[in-house]
This record gives C-alpha cells, sequence and structure tokens, in this order.
C-alpha cells in the first residue's frame, strides 16, 4: 500500500462504524460500507475519525474493525486511521499496529490542554517525533470539536520543521481565509502539503477554489463531494456549484450538532448499504419529526438531481 503524500487529493470518505442493534461490530456492513464508497468513486478512505464513533470501540475492536476494512479495500485506495489518544504511548502502539496491517497513514488531532502556540507546537512535535518518519501523518485542525485554534502561522512552522506532516484536514469555520494564507505561504517558498476539507463538504466549492486538493469528511451521500471535485477539477466551476446546490439542503440537515451521526447512519441504511442505523450508546435517537424532515428533503434532492442531470 502506497503512503499517503502532499500530492494526495479527491475524496477520503470518512466511514461510519456499522454497529448490529444490539450494539455489536457488523462487519457484514462494513464490507457493503466499504464496497459503496468505493463505488462511489472515493479515491481514499479514512476510519476511527470523529464521526466514526472511535471513542466508543475498545482498543480490540478498533483493531479488528481497521484491519477489517483495510482486508475489504485490498489496497484499492490509501486508508488513513484516526490514531488521536490523550497519551503518545496508546497513540505509538495504535500507529504502529494499523501501519503495520497496511494503513497509508493517521490522523491526529489536538488535545484540549494544548492552549497556546507554543504548546501546540511542542505537543506535534512529540507527535511527529513519536510516529517516526515512516509514519505520513494528517493534522486534523477542528477547532469546533477540539476548542484549539491553530493559526496559519503555526500549521507552516509545522509543516516546515516536520516532513512527515504530510496533509492537512481543514475544518475550521469559517476557514477560507486560513485556506488562502496557506496557499499564498506556499507560493512564496513554503513546502506544499495536502488539504483535504471536512465539515461534510459545507464549503467544498468555495474551498476548492481557495486551493483545497479535495475532501476528508463524510456525508451520506459522497458522490456529491466526488462529483463536485470532479467538476471543480475539469475547470467546469458552475457545474461543481449546481451539483453541490442540489445536494445542499440534505448536507445542511445531517450536520446539525448532535443528531447528525444518527441522520448520516439512517440515511446509510435506507440505501441499503448498512444493515442498521444503530449507534452505540451514548448516542441520539431520530424522531418521527426528524425522519419526516429527511424524506422531504430526499425527494426534493432527488428531483433536483434529475431536473440537473
Amino acid at each position: 500500500m502506497p503512503m499517503i503524500s502532499e500530492q494526495a487529493d479527491g475524496v477520503y470518505v470518512i466511514a461510519v462504524t456499522p454497529f448490529t442493534e444490539d450494539g455489536g461490530l457488523d462487519l457484514q456492513s462494513t464490507d457493503s460500507l466499504v464496497d459503496f464508497y468505493l463505488e462511489k468513486g472515493a479515491t481514499g478512505l479514512t476510519v476511527l475519525g470523529m464521526m466514526g464513533e472511535a471513542p466508543k470501540l475498545t482498543a480490540a475492536e478498533s483493531r479488528i474493525f481497521v484491519r477489517h476494512v483495510l482486508a475489504r479495500v485490498g489496497g484499492r485506495v490509501p486508508v488513513v486511521v484516526g490514531v488521536t489518544s490523550p497519551g503518545l504511548a496508546a497513540m505509538k502502539d495504535l500507529s504502529a499496529a494499523v501501519m503495520d496491517d497496511g494503513a497509508a497513514g493517521v490522523m491526529v488531532a489536538p488535545p484540549p490542554t494544548v492552549g497556546t502556540d507554543d504548546q501546540i507546537l511542542v505537543h506535534y512535535g512529540m507527535v511527529a517525533e513519536t510516529l517516526g518518519s515512516d509514519t505520513p501523518f494528517v493534522l486534523q485542525d477542528f477547532p469546533l470539536a477540539t476548542g484549539v485554534q491553530i493559526a496559519p502561522s503555526v500549521i507552516l512552522r509545522l509543516v516546515r520543521d516536520h516532513p512527515n506532516l504530510v496533509m492537512l484536514k481543514h475544518e475550521d469555520w469559517p476557514g477560507l481565509a486560513k485556506l488562502s494564507a496557506l496557499r499564498d505561504a506556499e507560493r512564496d517558498g513554503a513546502r506544499r502539503i495536502a488539504i483535504l476539507v471536512g465539515n461534510g463538504g459545507l464549503f467544498i466549492p468555495e474551498e476548492l477554489t481557495r486551493g483545497a486538493d479535495g475532501a476528508m469528511t463524510g456525508f451520506a451521500y459522497p458522490e456529491m463531494m466526488v462529483e463536485v471535485w470532479r467538476a471543480h477539477a475539469s475547470g467546469d466551476v458552475e457545474r461543481a456549484h449546481d451539483l453541490f446546490d442540489a445536494y445542499l439542503p440534505l448536507a445542511r440537515y445531517e450536520q446539525q450538532p448532535g443528531p447528525g451521526l444518527a441522520i448520516r447512519k439512517y440515511l446509510l441504511a435506507r440505501r441499503g448499504v448498512i444493515g442498521s442505523a444503530a449507534l452505540r450508546r451514548p448516542g441520539a435517537k431520530l424522531s418521527k419529526a426528524d425522519v419526516v424532515d429527511i424524506e422531504l428533503l430526499v425527494r426534493r434532492q432527488e428531483r433536483r438531481l434529475r431536473e440537473i442531470a
């Protein structure tokens, strides 16, 4: 399996973790989920992300799930594994294990305890050293979830100092100015890294225009991000925006804090991708009114897609 690099692009879908109704790992649905993502055009996958319910898995389950995904992918696309941990020892063990199993790289978000630029620099210096030069990693910049603000100047120093930092998962919000600042710095001589965006793709057309290489996020209709990225890469920016507009109401609804993952899993189960929409406890449950909303949005989305086909 080739490693992720500064040249990565496309759509790395953040995979959900399928569970049975009683809360067990559903490995049969994991197979169909991987097949679905690849059929829809994913150029990579990311597992054990924040929307993958990683904190709800035991250490043994995490290993089982990653190995199963890697086996099903079979080297067709790179797989990135989230290894964020409060302690570097646990991060090191999991990273070494998944890289041995065939992962293409790992992703690390900052802990909420790093509150200053100096603390961020020191922390990621230890992360880069702990992972080792042979393990490429993704810096996950998600202030809304972590509470940690990482300025462009700090990201640029980390990129300069740590060659194994090859990708930024950019999901600051608002973050377009940050994205532009990073690409402007590269034009002035800073080392280039891949930038894939998050937040459910809610800003993907604008982010692609600002220099993003693609997306690393989730949505029950991953083909939206793939189609938008392909249209934008071909130079048809208007088509990219038309496609995005058709999916936006449902993408926005799915991005609600709290019920968002329950909505995503409901839609994936509705599409026949996973056997159950169950979240492992604790997790949100949809009301009848939520389902009515979702079904209306799906009907409107399907109608709009037919109109612009």
